[in-house]
């Protein structure tokens, strides 16, 4: 399989100006005449379909959520950078691609950055216009922070609640399309599979979440925004209903997948508390701008501090080791999130982790609070803190954060070309769903950018160009292949049912969550790896020999909708594992223990594997076939990340 990623021609600065002219156009008397399915709501769904029905193509919008409001896009607290350069300290678009690129240890596209970074201005300008109220400084203009992997101020926020308000403006957007008519808003509703005619996406199946219905859905597109595959290590940042589902099966109709095993472990967030916790809460990043990370200075302090012996405030200021500014004076505790989560397991390796389980270090914010006082620190971070004391019962204004990484986002997903099309023809992926942007680790407020930016501002010119290549026809599920998947479809929920053995779909995904975790979590070995594959494949053929789902599926069932997830997860579980053991580097949120520098940093192999690494899907229990798409640099020099 050839992967041409239509890169176009020319300078980097002027690629998508160029190709924006050069794409074929729909005329608006014929976007009438076409349909579009959106599947998912979130910031890249709700852009993409309010974008698309402003345009005048008639839009099938779905979300399993009962309203789009519900998007995990909500949970992206601290902010969303643009090149904006408005605290005049040396920003620009291409600061913000170099940063960028850096900052996904150069496994990333140069052309598809260089874009984002252009259309993150465009980004900010749509959403003041739609009454987001992000903070502003004294004489008007937006305020900025600063976030990890950079060392200017570029982070646009709303408090710490940026990602509800984008996506309250989207919504905003969204519902005016329904209101006129040029949006169906299809709510609990899941899509399970995939409808290919003639080699092209044509449409999807869907269950209706509360009746259990079963439908047929056709378009002349199919745009996917599902968001990521964190939840497949069971404890997550993620919402619990985040998942793989349609991706997957989109993947199983031929879309590759690409960097699989590029997940993003977050250093800021609370500590696991129990074996029955559901779910893992995230601290928004934005909090490294006034947090300083630190644990004692020794083993013993540590400890007596575990059994309670001292309490934290008691700890002099000369007995504590601010890790991230001794190793990194240049970014502090702004270090990129991989190198950030590393640094903390490192230390609690050494037994100077903190709390009960010493699976922590502090985030301490007493220096900002002594500068400004506790009622300036409300102003910035108010209803983080609330939420932290909350959860623990700590009061942070007191007393340090305990914190510690968990996995938050996956820079893996669909391979698409730079019109974000996928494999499949007429296919398109938006958002954390593609693996474009990103490379082997994510910026913070990166994420909010690539979804606004895919669904406001690239995806409306890109699917335009398929469109008119497309015949105006209408599109109707009565073609066999409509019939073929929904009997797919049926056949699997069946399956599932007739199991009737002991274990429940949470037993199965939190034993599968375990495997993933230690063995292909924040860091790998190739031994591991090969353990963790072996553990996996016991556990699908277990899981197809005991699981038990109660109910019938013509009603609610939330049993039931976990199985089918769960499935997919399994399959995906073994891919992420199979691209992990394949890839013989450490790059990014990538770390395998056998390829590191002698400081413990990520040691990449650019000769070797600056690649995107596609997998092709070959049927039931049959290895997946690598495709590579070769990464080409010719604006960037490759080097060894240093933060220092």
């Amino acid at each position: 399989m050839n992967l041409d990623a239509k890169i176009p021609e020319g300078p980097l600065a002027e690629k998508w100006d160029k190709h924006k002219f050069n794409v074929k156009l729909v005329n608006p008397a014929n976007k009438r005449k076409y349909d579009v399915i959106v599947v998912g709501t979130g910031l890249a769904g709700a852009s993409a379909a309010a974008s698309l029905a402003e345009l005048g193509y008639n839009v099938k919008a779905f979300s399993f959520h009962d309203s789009p409001r519900r998007a995990h896009s909500i949970a992206a607290q601290g902010g969303i950078n643009a090149a904006k350069n408005y605290q005049n300290d040396g920003d620009s678009v291409h600061r913000l691609f170099y940063d960028t690129i850096k900052g996904g240890d150069y496994r990333a596209r140069e052309a598809n950055v260089y874009r984002l970074a252009q259309v993150s201005v465009n980004i900010i300008d749509q959403c003041v216009a739609q009454g987001v109220p992000f903070a502003r400084e004294y004489g008007g203009l937006l305020a900025n922070r600063s976030f990890g992997g950079a060392q200017v101020s570029r982070t646009f926020y709303a408090r710490g609640q940026t990602g509800q308000q984008l996506l309250l403006g989207a919504y905003s957007a969204l519902s005016r399309q329904i209101a006129y008519g040029k949006v169906k808003m299809y709510n609990r509703t899941e899509m399970l599979d995939l409808v290919i005619v003639d080699g092209q996406a044509r449409g999807i199946i869907t269950r209706n979440l509360i009746t259990g219905e079963i439908q047929q859905h056709a378009a002349h597109a199919v745009v996917l925004a599902t968001g990521g595959y964190g939840n497949v290590f069971y404890l997550s940042t993620n919402a619990k209903y985040s998942n793989a589902t349609a991706a997957w099966r989109a993947h199983k109709k031929g879309a590759l997948f690409a960097n699989p095993c590029f997940t993003q472990i977050h250093p800021t967030c609370i500590p696991v508390s129990g074996d029955y916790q559901s779910k893992l809460t995230l601290m928004s990043e934005s909090l490294r701008n006034d947090g300083r990370v630190w644990v004692p200075k020794t083993v013993e302090m540590a400890e007596r501090l575990r059994r309670n012996e001292i309490h934290v405030n008691d700890i002099k200021e000369e007995d504590r080791d601010y890790f991230l500014e001794r190793k990194y004076p240049a970014f502090g505790n702004l270090v990129p999130r991989d190198v950030a989560s590393r640094n903390a397991k490192m230390m609690c390796d050494e037994g100077r982790g903190v709390g009960a389980s010493g699976l922590a270090v502090f985030l301490d914010f007493s220096e900002i609070i002594k500068r400004i006082g506790a009622d300036g620190v409300s102003q910035k971070y108010g209803n983080l803190f609330a939420m932290y004391e909350k959860i623990t019962d700590e009061d942070p204004y007191k007393q340090p954060m305990r914190i510690y990484p968990a996995v938050h986002y996956t820079m893996g997903g669909l391979w698409v070309d730079y019109n974000l099309q996928t494999t499949v023809p007429g296919l398109y992926a938006t958002g954390e769903c593609n693996f474009s942007d990103h490379g082997a680790n994510r910026l913070g407020a990166s994420a909010l950018m690539q979804g606004l930016a895919d669904g406001y501002f690239v995806i409306p010119y890109t699917i335009g160009d398929y469109l008119a290549q497309t015949p105006p026809k209408p599109v109707t599920t009565e073609h066999p292949a409509f019939k073929e998947a929904e009997a797919n479809v049926r056949a699997q929920i069946q399956k599932l049912m007739s199991i009737n053995g002991t274990r429940t779909p949470d037993d199965f995904h939190k034993a599968l969550g375990h495997i993933m975790w230690e063995y292909c979590g924040m860091a790998r070995t190739a031994e591991g790896l090969q353990h963790a594959k072996q553990e996996i494949q016991k556990l699908r053929k277990a899981f197809w020999s005991d699981l038990k789902v109660v109910g019938v599926n013509e009603e609610l069932n939330q049993t039931l909708e976990k199985a089918a997830r769960v499935a997919d997860f399994l399959e995906l579980g073994e891919l992420m594992v199979d691209d992990a053991y394949n890839r013989n580097e450490s790059c990014g949120g990538h770390f395998r223990e056998e390829y590191q520098t002698p400081e413990g940093e990520a040691l990449r192999d650019d000769e070797h594997y600056a690649y995107v690494a596609a997998w092709e899907w070959r049927g039931e229990n049959q290895p997946e076939v690598l495709h590579k798409e070769n990464l080409v640099f010719e604006n960037v020099k490759l080097t060894q990340r240093s933060y220092k």
